[in-house]
């Protein structure tokens, strides 16, 4: 089973990672068809031009039909002529495509499990960030990233935490619900806090999330 060191804490310090989520056999095809699909839906595909039948003007025939010795014309809108429509131009469209979800899963699983293997995934411990401190940030991960880009995983309520790491060179911040196969594909290295841990491992195994326990009214 593999583990990740604890950023912060003693180097004999580490977590266990679950051993489907991150000990799947890399699967390559499958995790290149999710990571084209993730990135053709962030295409906008808004690239648009107009047909001759919606260029304003062309009315009015510029000239008679014959005796003026030019080719004859109807509409000076036409795609030959300068200022005339586009025959055959792009048209907004979409470029997304499905992939099933057990897939997804498998490919998650594969992206997941590349960084265990490698030792390129640590996890972070939140509690020093009560307060946004980028200098901290930058100290925590100056040494064990080497360099590389750096993927910092988070969940929602982790603001303080984005706040310290979103300024950093080659770093990005994602919450763990948003992260997609092509964005730890591209990272060199993962930084995941515990809690965000947990939802990564639940979306690998495709387990639900545990409801939150509601307070007892007085």
């Amino acid at each position: 089973m593999a583990d990740a060191p604890i950023l912060g804490a003693a180097k004999t310090k580490k977590v266990k990672l679950d051993d489907t989520a991150f000990g799947a056999r890399f699967n390559g095809p499958l995790v290149h068809e999710s990571v084209r699909a993730e990135l053709n839906a962030r295409r906008r595909g808004t690239a648009s031009t107009k047909t001759r039948g919606q260029v304003r003007g062309g009315g009015a025939k510029p000239w008679r039909q014959k005796g003026t010795g030019r080719a004859r014309a109807g509409s000076t809108r036409s795609p030959i002529w300068t200022g005339g429509g586009i025959t055959f131009g792009p048209q907004p469209r979409h470029y997304t495509f499905k992939v099933n979800r057990k897939e997804r899963r498998a490919a998650l699983r594969s992206a997941l499990s590349v960084h265990a293997e490698r030792g390129t995934i640590a996890i972070l411990d939140a509690e020093p960030f009560g307060a946004p401190s980028t200098k901290q940030a930058h100290e925590l991960i100056a040494e064990w990233s080497g360099g590389g880009s750096v993927l910092v995983i988070l969940t929602d309520d982790q603001v303080d935490v984005a706040l310290s790491f979103r300024n950093l060179r080659r770093v990005s911040v994602l919450p763990s619900d948003g992260v997609g196969v092509a964005d730890l594909v591209g990272a060199a290295s993962l930084l995941v806090t515990e809690d965000a841990l947990d939802d990564l491992t639940r979306r690998a195994k495709g387990e639900k999330a545990e409801p939150a326990d509601e307070e007892e009214n007085d």
